[in-house]
């Protein structure tokens, strides 16, 4: 069996988790629905996942497949991991590794805030993110890769379309709500990687 152009040969060596092998036998799946592989390549592949002892072997059975975009990755079946944030008279920050509801809500009174999605994942293909500002700032920053929608009004305040992006893969961000005397900022940002 060739060697793994990607892993370095310690990686070739370590031994797969259960994760590991769902992930790739996902992307078998999506590739036999895309017509790149058929039924009997399937089910052989699938035998090489699931017998596989080192990541090397794993990587094996894909071979030959696209390498799947950071987008194909970013919806979960995971529990959201919070649903709101408030500030009064503070801030507020919801950053870093976090699964994102359906609906995330904010407020900002005499406050700010940030929600940033570039490192989060999302319990549903499009999630919203209702963004209130009342005499305080949010911003929310998104990924550059995902499709965003901007719906908020801004009434003697500024809500921000900056970060619309159409025609992107999925999931999609619709972000909405209202700056009243403040202002609700969007910016696209590189994901991490």
């Amino acid at each position: 069996m060739a060697e793994h152009p990607d892993l370095t040969p310690a990686q070739q060596q370590v031994r797969p988790s259960a994760e590991d092998r769902d992930r790739a036998a996902r992307r078998l799946q999506e590739a036999t629905a895309a017509g790149r592989i058929e039924l009997t390549e399937l089910d052989q592949r699938l035998t090489e996942i699931y017998e596989a002892r080192t990541q090397g072997e794993l990587a094996h059975a894909v071979r030959g497949l696209p390498e799947p975009a950071r987008t194909d990755s970013l919806v979960v079946r995971d529990e959201p991991t919070s649903r709101f944030a408030i500030s009064v008279f503070g801030w507020f920050s919801r950053k870093g590794r976090w699964v994102a509801p359906r609906v995330f809500t904010s407020l900002s009174v005499f406050g700010g805030g940030e929600v940033d999605l570039r490192d989060a994942r999302f319990a549903s293909q499009e999630i919203r993110v209702r963004a209130f500002a009342l005499w305080g700032y949010t911003a929310v920053v998104v990924p550059d890769d995902v499709e965003v929608e901007v719906r908020g009004f801004g009434l003697f305040g500024v809500f921000d379309r900056s970060a619309v992006r159409s025609g992107r893969a999925t999931p999609r961000i619709i972000v909405s709500g209202l700056a009243l005397f403040g202002g609700v900022g969007t910016k696209a940002r590189a994901a991490r990687r």
